[in-house]
């Protein structure tokens, strides 16, 4: 009883985190910082979610297949952000007015090769 009380507080906790990064995604200013908001929150919430399930499953088939989709979530996520960020960036996609250096830019591997500091 204790164990499915925890797991439905960690899966609540999770659902707030994908509701920060669904919030995250259309508040931010440019496509970088939505990403950067939707992959930390939504990666942490969904994986929280299943943690939960876990705990809530007990010990069995659900445990073993919630693992092994948070596994999957933490090695595709990040991975899928920094290819859509690289997709972006090189296909010219502004970066915020707000934006102080253009760290990517700045290593020569971003769009004219040289490095880039923005006013």
């Amino acid at each position: 009883m204790m164990r499915e009380t925890i797991g439905y507080a960690i899966i609540g906790l999770g659902a707030l985190f994908d509701l920060f990064g669904c919030v995250g995604l259309v508040r931010l200013p440019d496509i970088y910082n939505r990403l950067q908001a939707a992959t930390k929150c939504v990666t942490l919430g969904t994986c929280l979610i299943l943690l939960g399930g876990m705990l809530v499953a007990g010990r069995g088939d659900m445990a073993a297949k919630c693992l092994l989709c948070g596994a999957f979530v933490l090695i595709t996520s990040p991975t899928a952000a920094h290819a859509l960020a690289r997709g972006a960036y090189h296909s010219g996609a502004p970066l915020w007015e707000g934006s102080v250096i253009d760290r990517y830019g700045a290593e020569g591997a971003g769009r004219g090769g040289a490095g880039e500091k923005l006013p």
